[in-house]
């Protein structure tokens, strides 16, 4: 008589982890996929007094904000051996002891990170709801609707700096960062979003002053798109999130 000894099986803690966050995803992509079609179209900018009182799309902006969010932690978990390292363990406990308050200004991100990647992921966020703010200027100007609508702008990326750092789908969760007082620091909750309305105003002027001369000068797609994908990476990067390619400019068609 032969006897058969079965081993139960025991998840390793990166499938742990990967239960609850798998979920989140899942049900924030399924979402998108069943929206609207004409919520993936491209917004019409106008600068309307019907426009104004219907006032924004929140809704898309969210959920244009969680595919960003999934671009930005895909890439983080591609790259970052660090970040690999943390999804094994107990996702929960884990998470609770990686969210708290900075104790000091910097954390151990390097310059470029602090001072140029978080403003342009801010940026983006940022760009996310122009795109869904019904009569947001399109164009830089001396007006105060120019300048009020990236105020909201950068408030939207104000907020999704703090998911970003300590929310349900953050680096805090995935990744663990705060875990060590050290890798948290005030830089990020700050420079964010300050840094997102300053680079949102630069790309504004870039686009309309520099990109839109030389494009003037030459009707060569690879040449206009490499330009504005180059000085507008905020922009392209809330382009994707919306299914559009990185350089669409809605008044600015490309012909390949």
């Amino acid at each position: 008589m032969v006897s058969a000894t079965f081993t139960p099986l025991t998840l390793p803690g990166s499938f742990r982890f990967g239960i609850p966050v798998g979920v989140f995803l899942l049900i924030t992509v399924s979402a998108a996929a069943i929206a609207p079609v004409h919520a993936q179209e491209p917004l019409t900018a106008t600068t309307s007094s019907h426009d104004d009182r219907e006032g924004a799309d929140v809704l898309g902006a969210f959920r244009d904000s969680i595919k960003l969010l999934i671009i930005e932690h895909g890439t983080r978990i591609a790259f970052q051996d660090k970040t690999r390292r943390e999804l094994d363990g107990p996702f929960w406990t884990d998470y609770r002891r990686s969210v708290r308050m900075p104790g000091q200004w910097n954390d151990t991100d390097g310059w470029l990170v602090n001072y140029i990647g978080h403003p342009i992921h801010g940026a983006a966020a940022g760009y996310i709801w122009l795109d869904h703010e019904r009569g947001a200027p399109v164009e830089i100007s001396r007006s105060g609707r120019y300048w009020a609508s990236r105020g909201r702008a950068m408030a939207w990326a104000a907020a999704y700096s703090v998911q970003f750092e300590v929310g349900p789908l953050s680096e805090a969760s995935i990744g663990n960062v705060g875990m060590d007082p050290e890798t948290t620091g005030w830089v990020d909750h700050v420079v964010t979003p300050v840094g997102a309305f300053g680079w949102i105003v630069v790309e504004d002027a870039l686009d309309r002053f520099l990109v839109k001369w030389v494009e003037r000068h030459t009707r060569n797609p690879i040449v206009r798109a490499s330009l504005r994908l180059a000085l507008n990476p905020g922009r392209a990067l809330s382009n994707s999130t919306a299914g559009r390619s990185p350089w669409y400019r809605e008044d600015r068609a490309l012909s390949w």
